[in-house]
């Protein structure tokens, strides 16, 4: 292996045309780890005022701090998947005899963060799916908080007692597209067509990031857009901001959860025995776009109760949603109209990982983490590490053609 690496060093040092006000500084002796174990090798070091240091066979060989391209691609995943760096070490010395420690995987994924979290912003389109028109393509998207250490939560509000933060909100969104259904009519959603993109920015920096992966996954190809959300209005605004032609659905789950409270308000006890049967009576006439209706009898039968004032303030969700919670117009559609996707997604990309006991993250270790899981979720690993070597390849080159 050592031979072989120093072979490809030679040829790029010698082709190698140094950039403009770049200087030799030195041969350079590098101890390189790769799936295979360590070695040894040399190649030439160049510095530069404006650039600062660099190996021009470090860019042609996609080493990272070191280690291989095929060696850092499995540390990055291991780091990302396990419940800790200390685990992923443990991990990949039981399983393949690799020996990096906790703290040098923490350093790879942190290396590679920055580059990870462009990776949403890419402009280029998926051949397969512009090869075809999309029937229907969703979008999804939810919150969720994470724990952060105390320097992370300085002057944010929360809903503890005293009224600060130990959390900061995650935005996950995700993208999948459906072209049938089953024998009953209900819709299928497409095999392994689910993309995510996770940030923790602001909902107006998320918004465009996920329009981003709506339009590489086909969006403006797609039939129909539908946008499945919780009902929460920062999501509401998002979509109709970034998708404005889309049909927005509150998802079902949500709507029940609201019709629960409803209920808990005009009975006063979720353990009242007409709570479960009207609950399941609000459910049948949701989906048969009964929610005006049910609104209105609502009032009517808490007007001048004491309880009026607390059932209208949970009524106030469905105001807000109606023209989204026209539940058999949509099955008819052949819609989804639950949001278990993103759901799932919130629990698996984020909450395995950035949610465990005793877990207290900086914002840039969380991102890089949250953004190695979307991207492994996604499916996209193979075009992320092809792209990393080829702009390492292009650095390299477009300094030899600046020279």
């Amino acid at each position: 292996m050592a031979h072989l690496f120093q072979a490809v060093a030679d040829r790029v040092d010698a082709a190698y045309q140094p950039r403009a006000g770049e200087h030799l500084k030195a041969r350079e002796t590098i101890q390189a780890q790769c799936l295979f174990g360590t070695f040894t090798f040399e190649r030439t070091y160049y510095w530069s005022a404006a650039w600062g240091g660099h190996c021009p066979a470090d860019d042609a060989l996609g080493l990272e701090a070191g280690h291989s391209l095929a060696l850092v691609r499995l540390v990055c995943l291991e780091g990302a998947d396990e419940t800790s760096f200390d685990k992923a070490q443990r991990h990949l010395e039981q399983t393949g005899g690799i020996a990096v420690e906790a703290r040098q995987i923490q350093r790879l994924v942190q290396r590679l963060g920055p580059a990870l979290n462009k990776w949403p912003e890419r402009k280029e389109h998926s051949p397969a799916e512009a090869s075809a028109p999309i029937p229907i393509l969703y979008v999804s998207a939810d919150g969720t908080g994470i724990p952060m250490r105390k320097s992370e939560l300085l002057g944010r509000k929360g809903k503890q007692p005293d009224g600060k933060a130990k959390t900061r909100q995650v935005y996950l969104g995700c993208v999948f597209t459906q072209h049938k259904t089953d024998e009953k009519g209900r819709p299928i959603r497409d095999w392994e067509s689910t993309t995510y993109v996770a940030s923790m920015q602001s909902i107006n920096v998320f918004g465009p990031l996920l329009r981003q992966e709506a339009i590489r996954r086909g969006m403006g190809a797609a039939k129909q857009v539908v946008l499945l959300v919780d009902g929460a209005e920062g999501l509401e605004r998002m979509g109709q901001i970034n998708f404005k032609n889309a049909i927005q659905i509150v998802d079902f789950y949500h709507a029940m959860e609201h019709a629960g409270l409803v209920l808990t308000a005009l009975l006063g006890s979720k353990v009242h025995p007409d709570y479960e049967p009207r609950r399941r009576h609000w459910a049948k006439r949701l989906l048969r776009n009964g929610v005006a209706k049910l609104l209105s009898d609502v009032r009517r039968e808490c007007a001048g109760q004491p309880c009026a004032s607390a059932v209208e303030a949970e009524l106030h969700y469905f105001d807000n949603n109606i023209y989204r919670m026209q539940y058999g117009t949509f099955r008819k559609m052949n819609f989804f109209i639950g949001s278990g996707v993103i759901e799932a997604g919130c629990k698996t990309v984020i909450g395995q990982r950035c949610k465990q006991s005793g877990m207290f993250w900086s914002q840039s270790g969380a991102e890089h983490i949250l953004a190695l899981r979307a991207l492994h979720a996604s499916r996209q690993d193979n075009d992320f590490w092809k792209l990393r070597l080829l702009q390492r390849s292009v650095q390299l080159h477009g300094a030899a053609k600046s020279a």
